[in-house]
């Protein structure tokens, strides 16, 4: 497999990778501008973009840009992510190149239809409530929230329903002015694909955009706090927040595996403890997610009013025992997941394209497989067992939903902690 990689003059970088054998192929753009990249009042609207991106352009109505796509057997979408938005289409090797132009065209010729805006307006009004209504979706908004509270990283996705309410088309057009200039674009294309080909379409097609100056995101910074909020349900939704390295951080990598060695699994530590041996659950995980300069270890867990102050504590007491006594074993088990994840994972074209456009905004340059599985090699029992002991003596995050009454502050929790 071959990566090639061309960046024009004007910033907008192209990035592929040849999969012999292959008769698919993912293509896609995918814009480094994201929930963060938002002003307050912002808030919201990169998520509005993403669906109006398919409601029609200059050249083609909402129905031809999912015709186009779907006469061809191919499948086309996009999701919007605190830091990127990504507009992508799996097509076979012949429909590359209409791939590639309904997905350009999508998102340089958006005609933002006044009465489209309103359907759609009401369809995600109508996703925002969907969200409010599901437990395990609205408590890691919280989290967020409560993890960098006052500061764009920590504010939803989707945005509050009374800003969505009130963006209008001049909005709509300020965010792609400000934001969705070539030096943001990323084309990534994986599969049955030839690099010259994408790279001559890529000059036809956005060789004549003039650069623009990039801002900046507003900084994250990490500021523990709590939200709790009361609500008639069969569980109490728990979740804690700690701050984790970002991207580029040296500890990357460690928060990772130790991530996966407390909450990763069957085999994982809470899961062992809380579940397997207590009873006090049914899901309890943990998972590492990083951004560009910051990052957040989440722990979430389902249980009942009765049980969630044991689970909760039970939860910072494995914490504390982890950071002083995670085994050899454990890291080896952490680590070989980490690893056949990665691999796994990259045997369909579309984690490729997507793995290849997030490095590049990365990195700047994409990191051979050999490179990370390196990496993850490299990490040792001392490193894991030293970022744990700096988490548990940090300021957590916490977020709660559902009866939780009989549920821990997050001041008992952080004293259990530093106990």
């Amino acid at each position: 497999m071959t990566v090639n990689l061309h960046t024009f003059s004007n910033g907008l970088r192209v990035v592929t990778e040849h999969m012999p054998g292959l008769k698919s192929a993912s293509v896609g753009i995918w814009v480094t501008a994201g929930g963060r990249h938002e002003t307050v009042e912002q808030n919201g609207i990169a998520h509005f973009l993403e669906h109006m991106a398919f409601k029609g352009t200059a050249r083609r109505t909402a129905l031809e840009i999912a015709e186009s796509i779907e006469d061809v057997g191919g499948y086309i979408n996009a999701y919007t992510s605190r830091e990127m938005t990504a507009f992508y289409a799996r097509v076979l090797e012949a429909d590359v190149p209409l791939a590639l132009d309904v997905i350009s065209d999508i998102v340089l010729n958006p005609i933002f239809d006044p009465r489209e805006i309103e359907v759609e307006r009401g369809v995600i009004l109508q996703e925002i409530g969907q969200v409010n209504d599901t437990p395990d979706d609205i408590v890691f908004d919280w989290l967020q929230e409560s993890a960098f509270p006052d500061q764009p990283l920590g504010r939803p996705i989707l945005g509050p329903s009374e800003r969505v309410a009130g963006f209008t088309r001049d909005d709509l057009a300020t965010f792609v002015d400000q934001r969705y200039g070539p030096g943001d674009l990323i084309l990534s294309a994986a599969g049955a694909v030839d690099h010259d080909a994408v790279v001559r379409f890529a000059e036809q097609t956005f060789g004549h955009l003039a650069a623009r100056s990039r801002a900046a995101p507003v900084p994250a910074t990490f500021r523990g706090s709590e939200r709790r909020e009361e609500r008639k349900l069969e569980q109490v939704h728990f979740t804690l927040g700690f701050e984790a390295p970002s991207y580029r951080d040296p500890d990357f990598y460690t928060a990772q595996i130790h991530a996966s060695a407390l909450g990763g699994g069957m085999s994982s530590r809470l899961f062992q403890e809380l579940r397997e041996r207590r009873g006090l659950c049914y899901t309890i995980f943990a998972q590492a997610g990083a951004y560009d300069d910051s990052g957040l270890m989440t722990i979430y867990a389902g249980t009942s009013p009765e049980e969630i102050a044991d689970l909760a504590h039970v939860t910072v007491d494995e914490m504390k025992r982890a950071a002083d006594d995670m085994t050899e074993a454990e890291i080896e088990r952490a680590r070989a997941q980490m690893k056949a994840g990665l691999l796994m994972g990259l045997e369909s074209a579309s984690a490729r394209a997507e793995r290849l456009a997030r490095l590049l905004s990365i990195w700047g340059r994409i990191p051979t497989l050999e490179e990370t599985v390196d990496k993850i090699d490299e990490v040792t029992l001392a490193q894991v067992r030293g970022f744990g002991a700096r988490m548990v003596q940090s300021a957590p995050a916490m977020a709660l939903y559902g009866p939780i009454d009989g549920a821990p502050g997050l001041t008992d929790l952080s004293g259990r902690l530093a106990a």
